[in-house]
């Protein structure tokens, strides 16, 4: 279902305008994400897969001139090599983009007032990223709070409602228990 079905044209076009260049795009799981991180994400994906495609058709190249032939064997070899490590360069960059994300959300779900700060204090090896959840942040984020608390924002209290007092003395006039001396005499004229 598309979210402009779902709201209609004009309310669509109202929400739209709002955002501006952080539109926000909806993922196949139903999960939002802004804009600039996918698009960021599929940048790099369209370059490796680009640069994918550039070094098989060398290879390709390669291997048909190169039958019979030791030192072209031995740059196919090189580039074959090349590929693979370019590969695993990707992935970890891949790896480490996803990882910042996931550390600025969870960062700014902690209600960190300034997230640079905050990530100097960390010990970024201990901690993993586990699909979407960073295992060992929550121990250490516990940690800082205790130790440097003016990097968070302050927790709001519930408001809980005033006690409300009627007016003038609530005790009645008699403090810690000591009996009102004019109390005998008010009762006395009040009878009258």
């Amino acid at each position: 279902m598309d979210l402009k079905e779902i709201l209609g044209e004009e309310l669509y076009k109202q929400v739209m305008e709002k955002l501006g260049d952080e539109k926000i795009d909806i993922v196949s799981n139903g999960q939002w994400i802004p804009k600039q991180k996918f698009d960021d994400i599929n940048t790099s994906l369209k370059e490796l897969k680009d640069q994918m495609k550039d070094r098989d058709k060398q290879l390709e190249e390669l291997k048909t001139k190169a039958t019979g032939n030791e030192e072209l064997q031995q740059k196919i070899q090189e580039l074959q090599e090349k590929n693979e490590n370019t590969e695993k360069e990707y992935q970890q960059k891949l790896q480490q983009q996803t990882f910042d994300y996931a550390l600025k959300d969870a960062l700014s779900g902690a209600k960190v007032r300034n997230p640079k700060a905050a990530k100097a204090l960390l010990d970024l090896e201990s901690i993993k990223l586990d699909g979407d959840k960073l295992l060992g942040l929550e121990d250490q984020l516990k940690t800082i709070k205790e130790s440097d608390p003016y990097l968070f924002e302050e927790e709001e209290e519930p408001n809980t409602p005033p006690q409300i007092v009627a007016p003038g003395n609530p005790n009645g006039g008699k403090g810690g228990g000591e009996s009102d001396p004019f109390a005998a005499k008010l009762a006395k004229y009040t009878n009258q």
